[in-house]
This record gives structure tokens, C-alpha cells and sequence, in this order.
């Protein structure tokens, strides 16, 4: 059974990582600049949740785009240049792929467990949350708010079904806990600690909080420790500086995806 979970775990986040990267396209703005509502050569978004949901090819660059210069000419001299298919406007396979990654390896190691479907539905947007991140160093609001709700209230579902692994109590205890201590760090320095970290602190802490304190430690250590790993790294190789900002959101996720395999794994 665990095998058919798996396998249910791989088709949705392959089918849930497929809307990423039009949306994480949409959300990769600069504070105080408005959501993207159309492709590079300005074609308004259009499908469904208000084009929210699509591929990365725009339908109509396909259309209008010419061939592109240096191509090869036909044959025919009065024949029409076939249209170039256009390039995308967002990579589209990367954060697919780690969505599927993730799912299979929740689903792994949760087992049938009730909070396995709950991890199945946030990890897309933790996974979003950490493409956006990576590209214009924000974590939007409209993101991280309603995936602590979504975590509190689906896990507080889950908790009154039978066999589960974890409590609520502690979820929601770690929830303020972690997002207390990332809210402190912001106080202390405000230029190394977004606020949008200490929001996402939030949904993080009640994920990890749901398996005891054990993992929430786990899981918030592990994302230092990663993100310190990483600006190491560049700094070795004399691509960073100590004042140089990093996003820091990717890492939180990655520890805490480490957190809640360790807690699925030991429940």
C-alpha cells in the first residue's frame, strides 16, 4: 500500500509542480510592484483562477513572434518563414521536479498516516514560496499567511482522525515558537532577517511542532545550517561577501522538509 501512496504521491506533485512556475513567474516582483499579469511581450494571462493556472509558452507569442534572425531560409523564396515556437518566459522544469521529489519522499516516509495528505498539500506552495525566494529575495504575504492557516486548520482536521502521528497542541505551540524566534532575530537585525522569513517561520513551526519539540529543533536547526553551508560556499568561492543577502526562505523549507521526514520516519 505504501508503494500505491508513493505512486499517488508522484502524479501530484507532478501535476500540482506544472502550475509553479507560471505562478512563481507572477509572484517574482519587486516589493511595491504589482503581480505580473503578462508575458515578457506584454500578452495578457489567460486560462483558468484567472490565469493563474497555465504552461509557460504564451499562446499568442506563438502566433505573432516571427522566426527568429539567423534561422535558416526556406527553400521555396516565396514561402512564408515558419513562426519560431517561443521560448519560455520561466523555467519550467526544475521546481516540478523537486515538487515531485518532495511529495514521494513525504509520502515515503509519513506512511498512511492522516498527515500525509496534509504535507501533500502544502508542499507545493512551500515549494513556490522557495522559487520566489530564490529570485527577487521575497516572501509573499499572500502566500505565507494562508499556508500557516491551511497548516493549523488541516492538521487540527487530521488530528481527529484515527492513527495519526502527531498532536495539534504542539503543532500550534511550535508554530508560535518558531515564528516568535525568527520574529526575534528580526528585532535583533532587521537587515538579515526579512519579515516575510518570520511569517513563513510561522508555517513552518506548526508543520514541525506537530511531531514534538525534538523536530521542530531538528528542522529549524537544519535550515541554519544550510543556509550557512551555503553563504560559505559563496564566499569561498569569492562570489559573496559578509554583508552579501542571501534568501533565506529555500533553506527553511529544506530543513524543514529534513524535520518532518525524521518525525514521519520516527512517528
Amino acid at each position: 500500500m505504501d508503494a500505491t501512496l508513493i505512486a499517488v504521491a508522484v502524479l501530484w506533485g507532478a501535476a500540482a509542480g506544472l502550475l509553479l512556475p507560471r505562478a512563481a513567474y507572477r509572484f517574482s516582483v519587486e516589493p511595491e510592484e504589482p503581480w505580473r499579469d503578462a508575458c515578457p511581450a506584454g500578452h495578457a494571462f489567460t486560462g483558468p483562477a484567472r490565469g493563474w493556472l497555465g504552461t509557460t509558452r504564451c499562446a499568442t507569442c506563438a502566433v505573432t513572434v516571427p522566426a527568429l534572425p539567423g534561422a535558416p531560409a526556406p527553400e521555396d523564396p516565396g514561402a512564408r518563414p515558419a513562426p519560431a515556437r517561443p521560448r519560455r518566459y520561466a523555467p519550467g522544469v526544475v521546481a516540478p521536479a523537486v515538487t515531485v521529489l518532495a511529495c514521494a519522499a513525504l509520502a515515503a516516509a509519513t506512511g498512511l498516516r492522516p498527515e500525509a495528505a496534509v504535507w501533500l498539500l502544502l508542499a507545493p506552495v512551500a515549494v513556490l514560496l522557495a522559487v520566489i525566494d530564490r529570485r527577487v529575495h521575497r516572501l509573499p504575504d499572500r502566500l505565507t499567511l494562508p499556508l500557516a492557516g491551511a497548516a493549523a486548520v488541516l492538521l487540527g482536521c487530521a488530528a481527529l482522525l484515527p492513527e495519526h502521528g502527531g498532536s495539534w497542541t504542539s503543532a500550534l505551540l511550535g508554530g508560535g515558537a518558531l515564528g516568535g524566534f525568527y520574529f526575534l532575530l528580526f528585532l535583533i537585525n532587521p537587515t538579515g532577517m526579512g519579515f516575510g522569513d518570520v511569517k513563513l517561520a510561522l508555517a513552518l513551526g506548526v508543520a514541525l511542532g506537530w511531531y514534538g519539540w525534538a523536530v521542530l529543533c531538528a528542522g529549524g536547526f537544519a535550515g541554519f545550517l544550510f543556509g550557512a553551508l551555503y553563504g560559505a560556499g559563496l564566499m569561498l568561492l569569492r562570489r559573496a561577501g559578509r554583508k552579501t543577502g542571501i534568501p533565506f526562505g529555500p533553506f527553511m523549507i529544506a530543513g524543514a522538509l529534513v524535520g518532518l521526514l525524521f518525525g514521519g520516519l520516527a512517528a
